[in-house]
């Protein structure tokens, strides 16, 4: 397959757009957190010490999903430049590695999902006690 300026620009808008959902999961999960400290402040309670670790966890994963979402686009735009230089080897090779790293987020991206749905069903239990 010959590589073309267009492929990796393709990936640019779906790059940004994980990016976009990337970060509104972590400003959730930082609204949560401001939520939880201030509960823990005025109450004292364990649970939310429960609850901050799990926290602590996900957003651990977010920003791992952040940084190789951020790595696939920067090899993407790699890519472009090296098959403008017309060094068609090393820009099939960088390619290929920014797809990895994109399914690399993607992969990170589907275990903080099951994260997230674990503590929400948790929460759930709670509430039906």
């Amino acid at each position: 397959m010959q590589l073309s300026l267009s492929i990796p620009a393709l990936l640019f808008p779906a790059i940004s757009l994980t990016m976009l959902a990337y970060n509104a999961r972590y400003l959730a999960i930082a609204a949560l957190i401001r939520q939880l400290h201030q509960k823990y402040q005025e109450t004292g309670a364990t649970h939310v010490k429960i609850q901050v670790n799990q926290l602590r966890t996900r957003l651990s994963i977010i920003k791992n999903m952040q940084a190789t979402a951020i790595f696939s686009f920067l090899l993407a735009v790699i890519t472009m430049t090296l098959i403008y230089l017309e060094l068609r080897f090393w820009a099939n090779l960088v390619f290929g590695l920014s797809l990895f790293a994109l399914m690399v987020s993607l992969v990170l991206s589907f275990i903080e999902v099951q994260l997230s749905t674990k503590s929400l069903s948790v929460q759930l239990k709670d509430i039906e006690k």
